[in-house]
């Protein structure tokens, strides 16, 4: 059977990877991104995979944003709460710009997008929610209280969430990557990165891909046993029980 998915953020880095899996997978997908449309435009082009633009930080934007997708390619399956921000900073120079921004971006998109799929998944006895958290949001990280705050309430919605849909075919997990080798950590000053690095025991980042891989066997039915788990994808960076 085909799946429909919807990935958040999906059309670079790891969102990118994560949507490119899951059609290598047999799924039909759909990307959305808030913004950068030269991306947007070469990912579909190279994936075919169809982009929607919006702001998954505003309900009323998923709400329809979702409707649209579906309409076009069938009530969803698979939803992966990928997009996400951060807006760096010491906690007491902060701005609540900057924690408001990240929170709506980060957490608060996860109950927006979530909210018009989940009563579908239960009604059809079959759904797969996976949260992509980070390694900030399980051990914190200093100058991103906001991010490291909103990616452990990922963490929270995932738990309680997944006890919710049990009963009803609907999985809820999350993924928490370590540092991974996109463009952004790829722009970080390399005496940063190098003891970055220098922290993984396995010795390097780890890549979009891997997650992709985690993600797609989340995703599918030999996961119908495993929810409210979360997938520590760190190269044993921080390891918890």
């Amino acid at each position: 059977m085909t799946r429909n998915a919807i990935v958040t953020g999906g059309t670079r880095g790891i969102g990118a990877a994560i949507a490119q899996r899951l059609k290598d997978q047999g799924c039909n997908v759909a990307a959305t991104y808030a913004g950068n449309d030269e991306a947007a435009s070469k990912f579909k082009d190279e994936t075919g995979i169809n982009v929607y633009k919006w702001d998954v930080g505003d309900y009323e934007a998923c709400k329809g944003g979702v409707a649209e997708i579906e309409k076009e390619q069938g009530p969803t399956d698979i939803l992966v709460n990928n997009a996400g921000i951060t807006r760096d900073g010491f906690f007491h120079k902060m701005a609540p710009q900057q924690w408001n921004d990240v929170i709506r971006a980060d957490l608060d998109s996860v109950f927006n997008m979530t909210h018009q799929v989940f009563p579908g998944m239960r009604e059809r006895g079959f759904g797969r929610i996976i949260n992509i958290s980070s390694i900030n949001g399980q051990k914190g990280q200093a100058g991103q209280t906001n991010y490291s705050a909103a990616k452990a309430g990922m963490i929270g919605f995932t738990k309680a969430l997944a006890q919710e849909g049990a009963r009803k075919g609907v999985t809820v997990n999350a993924v928490a990557p370590g540092y991974i080798e996109t463009d952004m950590v790829a722009a970080m000053d390399e005496k940063v990165l190098q003891s970055i690095v220098a922290q993984v025991p396995v010795g390097r980042l780890g890549t979009a891909e891997e997650i992709g891989d985690c993600c797609a066997f989340l995703a599918g039915d030999q996961a119908g046993f495993i929810t409210g788990a979360v997938i520590s994808a760190n190269g044993g960076q921080y390891c918890v029980g």
